[in-house]
């Protein structure tokens, strides 16, 4: 049956059909031109008869990798019993056993008080089912966010992650060493951030003080594979309690042992109020849920929140998924490799200075490209690309301080934020900054696009994320052999090479190009200049034909 699908498929007739009749939008078939066929484990065949190391994952979906056989064979067990596939919000076996299986692995500061609500499939719907959660639990309506978040893509999603027009809580700094937001990184850009959040929260005219929650995600993955700091999640967690603001930890990209931990909050030890799960729990199909303390539903029952909320197949592949990954301690596994792996990427920044950070937590991994010291990258402070600002323009830390995480606050916060953390903190113009020389380089958005189609060549597959588009994102799968990870570095590393060596050619030839005009200009001026000038001297003389006509 599979041989005869796709025999004789052509994968060019299909990407054409495929860009004539979907939007723009479709941005995963733009950056990767392949048409899957097959798949299994880390890999994936092309219609083209081309394999490729798969580090995508779905986006973080496929934990176990392409159709594991304890996915398949649980698939398989619901089919062939007869049991229904789709059953709203009724109880049924195959949810009563994704249910045990979720709880067994949850922190245990939660999973002793906590309820579950299955909601749409998407984590886009788990996110909005939260936020109605803890708006109704609280009776507020502000939902407080972090700079770089990513948690959906409903309108209520992009409000709080600062990506709409109205912003109605404010966003705040989320620490990280290459490109803080306060420009000092490490353990006192932590401590800033966490200062700067408080002065926030008690600032009567932020708004903030009367936040129905706090969403955080413990590792920002699209927003750059940026792990929180686990002082720092700690101090939101005592902020958040001390100020009765529940605490939503999103753990779509983080969970079931992404990060080397089974959920991400336990590195830092914390247990978040509610948590939002996707991807990985549905075992490559679509299931979304939302766990929170059970004391959050006493005011009224929560609404329904999707109709595909009783999706039978993807609770049978969630709990065998889950009970893999716990049994065969995949987490730990994750841990171990995932360091091995980063301290080879790590060695990329002295081999290429394009390289500008790795970073990264269990098997979720980044690499930042940047641009050459010279320019030819794009402000991460939002100002100009290719170098067209001198330095001071590119962004001081007060610079960034103000438009990363004031600005995104509102008026009021931002000032009444800005002087209550320049005051206590010590932040101001007097410190260090992101932009200038001692700083983080320009971020190279077309460089990091040359990357993976240089790393597709080599039949490797990697996402993109970072608020630039900057950063190459490493997501396998947890099954990932020591063999396949070896392969995927050499693949990166080699892609990295040839994209870094072509980037430099061509920005050369533009910095070439870019001088060239000036003189060129000035030369023609001069030539056109002396031929007027010259011309009457030169009909005068004998040789001249107009002279030997005469």
């Amino acid at each position: 049956m599979a041989e005869a699908l796709h025999s004789g498929y052509a994968p060019a007739g299909t990407l054409r059909r495929q860009s004539a009749r979907e939007p723009a939008a479709r941005t995963y078939a733009r950056a990767l031109p392949i048409v899957p066929v097959r798949a299994r484990g880390l890999t994936i065949e092309g219609a083209d008869g081309r394999r490729y190391l798969d580090c995508c994952s779905g986006a973080g979906t496929l934990a176990l990798g392409h159709n594991h056989p304890v996915v398949l064979e649980a698939i398989r067990r619901v089919l062939d019993s007869g049991a229904p596939l789709h059953a709203l919000g009724l109880a049924t076996p195959v949810e009563d056993a994704f249910r045990t299986e979720l709880f067994r692995t949850l922190p245990p500061g939660l999973a002793d008080h906590a309820r579950v609500q299955f909601c749409g499939p998407a984590d886009t719907d788990a996110v909005e089912a939260a936020y109605r959660l803890v708006r109704e639990a609280t009776g507020r309506t502000g939902v407080l966010a972090f700079t770089g978040a990513r948690h959906g893509m409903t309108d209520a999603a992009l409000v709080a992650a600062g990506d709409a027009a109205d912003v109605r809580a404010p966003r705040l700094p989320y620490p990280q060493d290459y490109r803080c937001p306060l420009g000092v990184g490490g353990a006192r850009g932590a401590e800033l951030a966490a200062r700067w959040t408080e002065s926030v929260l008690d600032d009567p005219a932020s708004g903030a003080n009367g936040a129905a929650g706090m969403i955080v995600e413990p590792v920002q993955s699209e927003g750059g594979v940026i792990p929180a700091p686990d002082a720092w999640l700690r101090r939101m967690r005592r902020l958040t309690a001390d100020r009765s603001i529940p605490l939503i930890a999103d753990e779509t990209q983080t969970g079931v042992g992404r990060t080397g931990a089974f959920w991400a909050v336990e590195h830092s030890g914390i247990t978040p109020d509610v948590m939002v799960l996707s991807k990985a729990i549905g075992g490559s199909l679509p299931l979304a849920v939302v766990v929170y303390r059970d004391d959050l539903g006493v005011r009224e029952p929560i609404a329904p929140t999707g109709t595909f909320r009783g999706n039978q197949l993807a609770m049978a592949a969630g709990t065998a998924t889950l009970a893999h990954v716990r049994e065969n301690r995949l987490a730990e596994r994750a841990s171990l490799l995932g360091a091995r792996m980063l301290a080879h990427l790590r060695s990329l920044q002295g081999r290429f200075d394009c390289v500008g950070d790795v970073r990264g937590r269990g098997l979720m991994l980044g690499v930042e490209l940047v641009g050459p010291e010279d320019g030819g990258g794009v402000d991460v402070c939002g100002g100009a690309e290719d170098g067209e600002v001198d330095d001071g323009e590119v962004g001081t830390g007060a610079d960034c301080a103000s438009r990363g995480a004031g600005a995104g606050a509102g008026a009021g916060a931002g000032a009444g934020a800005g002087a209550g953390v320049g005051a206590r903190a010590g932040v101001g113009a007097g410190m260090g900054g992101v932009g200038t020389g001692a700083g983080p380089r320009l971020a190279a958005p077309e460089l990091a696009s040359a990357v993976q189609r240089e790393c597709l060549r080599r039949g490797l597959i990697v996402e993109l994320g970072g608020t630039r588009g900057n950063v190459v994102r490493l997501l396998p799968p947890l099954t990932i052999t020591d063999e396949q990870a070896e392969a995927v570095l050499d693949r990166l590393s080699d892609a990295v090479e040839a994209a870094a060596h072509d980037h430099t050619s061509r920005g050369e030839r533009r910095s070439e190009q870019g001088r060239q005009p000036k003189r060129r200009r000035l030369a023609q001026r001069l030539e056109r200049d002396l031929v007027q000038h010259l011309q009457p001297q030169q009909r005068d003389h004998p040789d001249h034909p107009d002279r030997r006509d005469q």
